[in-house]
């Protein structure tokens, strides 16, 4: 798969599988490609090369509202959570696409129990939220989608440490309670302790890949990422 900027290329050779099931990390530097990798898979932005398959199906040139019905939804990187609506209501509009009543209310109710944190705030206007409480209301709101796959885009970044243990240990929930989760992630160490697999990223190419345990032990994974000499 390739994608661009403009003129910029930003992806130049990504392939990668995501199987049912798994929780699969990409990791990399800044600007390495891998939010341009979610944002393709999403639609935000089209390959100009390769294509992207959905369980046999090819989603590459629908538009991002059809590939979130059918079943992939992300997380942003920096949370976007709509700040003059309350918890509620940002819970709502992840759920836009959907026509099941009786599910919706039951992945709100899901969501809620995920984060008990949102159920004490759903009157709250979402900008006078936390971070943490923001990280939570963002992966809440992509989950009222109904995902099967899951797009996480730096779920930690700018969080204390004790919230960043809560946010992996709810996506290690998640991903237990059936949803398949693609996770990129600056923290590596952490991503490649609740990961099975990765892909590490460099300047838009794959560079490695293999189980989590290969490359927490890989010698230039080890010096690049995760601060062991």
């Amino acid at each position: 798969m390739q994608a661009a900027y403009g003129h910029i290329q930003a992806l130049k050779g990504v392939s990668l599988t995501v199987q049912d099931g798994e929780i699969v990390t990409l990791i990399g530097a800044n600007g390495a490609g891998k939010s341009t990798t979610l944002r393709t898979i999403s639609g935000l932005l089209h390959p100009r090369a390769g294509f992207i398959i959905l369980r046999g199906e090819r989603i590459d040139r629908l538009p991002p509202h059809r590939i979130v019905e059918l079943g992939v939804c992300q997380s942003p990187e920096g949370r976007h959570v709509f700040p003059r609506m309350s918890v509620a209501e940002n819970l709502e509009l992840g759920a836009f696409a959907r026509r099941d009543g009786t599910a919706v209310a039951d992945d709100r109710d899901r969501v809620l129990g995920l984060f008990p944190r949102l159920a004490e705030r759903l009157g709250q206007a979402a900008g006078t939220l936390s971070g943490g409480e923001q990280q939570m209301l963002a992966i809440g709101r992509a989950l009222m989608a109904g995902p099967r796959l899951l797009l996480l885009d730096e779920p930690s970044m700018g969080l204390a440490p004790n919230l960043v243990e809560a946010i992996f240990d709810t996506i290690r929930e998640i991903n237990r309670q059936g949803t398949t989760v693609l996770l990129v992630e600056q923290n590596a160490l952490m991503a490649l302790k609740l990961a099975s697999r990765g892909y590490v990223l460099e300047t838009g190419n794959i560079a490695l890949a293999g189980t989590a345990a290969e490359l927490r032990e890989n010698p230039d994974v080890q010096k690049a990422y995760l601060g062991i000499e």
